[in-house]
């Protein structure tokens, strides 16, 4: 359990399906206090958590590319992920809930926290979704957003992993192990199994088998069941575009938030075609950016690919982050006229 875990209490909080319910979201601040330096705001993707620094540690600490005594990092659990250990605030009606619910639970979290303003928010997977929520729901919120390996909606492709995820979940003896499996074969490529395996065999077994096996086993010590229910659920419902069907330049036509898409060219769950789609689309009125990531790693490579990734949010920072914070400069100005 993380140490600096943090609890907002949202009572009564009510579902895009109009149900009802007490939820608490967990929270942690790395680097300055909240208002004192930029923030950014940082989502974790499906297995993760707030505890950025230990999972993205390559770039996330003292004196890294997010440097934390430099900037103020924010990180959020999504409601139900289990990283608190509290089964009191596990959600066990997930097919009641969406990605729309989860942004609206954290735009209740931010006012909670007196955030109106968020300078850079960077989101991994499902993370990078849950941005791209959040900016349709708040459209003034962000300087500048950053999904990688990510898409503001579900495809089709998504839907039908993410259904096979669920049958798997409903009916298999050991649910968290062979979902997680089955998900790794997505997570990564042909061709970097491949290159990690080469049809090598451990006594009777194939390596790429017994790998597989330790995946299903490490999650399940970590992750329960309701937990990734939940989180498959949000996956298959992210659509930030809402009733505009594909129109998402609708959605944010008002937001002068900067987009910097980070894609993966082997991403076989978020394939990088929808990304070029995406900036495409938004090229023409926004201030947007494309970046690829070169991986043979599949989805999974933005946890992988350290240095690339590194690169390309060390351009983002040094070029769309401002020298202080908005919202500390904001906070100032009503101490003045207090």
């Amino acid at each position: 359990m993380a140490l600096n875990l943090k609890h907002i209490e949202l009572l009564a909080f009510k579902l895009k399906s109009g149900k009802v319910q007490d939820i608490n979201i967990s929270y942690q601040v790395f680097g300055p206090a909240l208002h004192t330096a930029p923030i950014i705001l940082v989502n974790h993707a499906l297995t993760g958590n707030s505890s950025v620094t230990d999972w993205w540690s390559e770039l996330l600490g003292d004196h890294k590319v997010i440097d934390t005594k430099q900037l103020t990092v924010l990180a959020f659990d999504i409601p139900g992920n289990g990283h608190d250990g509290n089964i009191d605030h596990m959600i066990f009606n997930y097919q009641d809930w969406t990605l729309f619910d989860v942004g609206a639970a954290f735009a209740k979290a931010l006012q909670l926290l007196n955030i109106s303003f968020i300078d850079l928010g960077i989101g991994g997977s499902i993370g990078g979704a849950l941005l791209w929520e959040m900016l349709a729901q708040q459209p003034e919120l962000f300087g500048t957003i950053v999904p990688i390996a990510a898409d503001w909606k579900a495809t089709d492709w998504v839907i039908a992993c993410c259904h096979i995820q669920e049958l798997i979940l409903s009916t298999s003896s050991k649910p968290v192990e062979v979902a997680r499996q089955h998900a790794m074969t997505f997570y990564r490529s042909p061709q970097g199994l491949r290159s990690k395996f080469r049809r090598g065999k451990d006594k009777s077994s194939f390596k790429v088998q017994k790998w597989l096996d330790f995946h299903g086993t490490e999650l399940k010590k970590r992750f329960s069941l309701p937990a990734y229910r939940l989180l498959n659920q949000l996956l298959t419902s992210a659509d930030a575009a809402g009733n505009h069907g594909e129109d998402i330049a609708a959605i944010i036509a008002t937001s002068q938030t900067v987009i910097e898409l980070i894609a993966i060219d082997s991403d076989g769950f978020f394939v990088a075609h929808e990304d070029r789609r995406t900036f495409d689309l938004l090229k023409r009125e926004k201030d947007i950016n494309y970046h690829e990531i070169s991986s043979v790693n599949g989805h999974d490579a933005f946890l992988i690919e350290h240095d690339q990734v590194k690169e390309i949010l060390s351009g983002i920072i040094q070029n769309r982050l401002p020298k202080s914070s908005k919202t500390a400069c904001n906070k100032i100005r009503l101490l003045q006229s207090a």
